[in-house]
């Protein structure tokens, strides 16, 4: 606990970088998905395709995609940049299915309604689909945010300075102490983000917490 106490300020400084590239990756992560699974969704028959393709960027490891990157993006492979896009495409990789499986879940009789009433398209996504389907994309953006999280330590081992630096520089020295910093540290951001989150989609859905007492009553007469 000595080494923790003498380097407060060491563990603070990384928890803030790491914080905001993983923040800066996931919100890339989610601008992206919408889009490519809203195709997916409307266009069902590049779906599986795409969900297919999408969902085989998450197998690529970590220390292969970093080179891949900084060739197609012509940056420096020892980067934050780096860094960041590689998480981001992870994120598009669980996110895109979990926004395609969100707007399959809406209700077509809604949907309906919604061009009855002289919806467009956008407006429809924008104020109907997407808001109905937020529960699902909320449950996928929580998964997200703990994956890139987690994933965001892999920089130390390409010069990117973050939480996974306490892991590294603590095996090499054999500091017990300072790994066990890094991994507390790790899961109280992982936590504190998803309770954020969680807090987000209380105030944007605020008819989810309307609807399960219903349901647990429904569920309750039923049984």
């Amino acid at each position: 606990m000595s080494w923790v106490a003498d380097n407060l300020d060491l563990i603070a400084s990384l928890t803030v970088q790491h914080l905001r590239q993983s923040a800066i990756a996931i919100v890339i992560g989610f601008v992206l998905a919408l889009p490519i699974g809203w195709l997916a969704f409307r266009y069902t028959a590049l779906r599986g395709g795409v969900l297919t393709v999408v969902g085989l960027l998450y197998t690529i490891p970590s220390f292969a995609l970093f080179p891949i990157v900084a060739a197609l993006f012509g940056i420096p492979y020892l980067s934050e940049t780096t860094l960041i896009i590689a998480l981001a495409i992870y994120a598009v990789a669980i996110l895109t299915r979990s926004v395609t499986d969100g707007l399959a879940s809406v209700d077509p009789s809604t949907r309906a309604a919604a061009v009855a009433v002289g919806f467009g398209t956008w407006r429809r996504f924008w104020t109907v689909d997407l808001p109905l389907a937020g529960p699902v994309v909320l449950a996928g953006l929580r998964v997200t945010a703990m994956s890139t999280i987690s994933l965001a330590t892999v920089g130390a081992l390409i010069g990117v300075e973050n939480l996974g630096y306490l892991f590294t520089n603590g095996s090499q020295r054999r500091i017990v102490a300072e790994v066990l910093a890094g991994v507390v540290a790790v899961v109280v951001v992982a936590v504190v983000v998803d309770l954020l989150l969680v807090l987000l989609g209380r105030i944007l859905l605020p008819w989810t917490r309307r609807t399960a007492p219903r349901r647990a009553r429904l569920r309750a007469v039923t049984a």
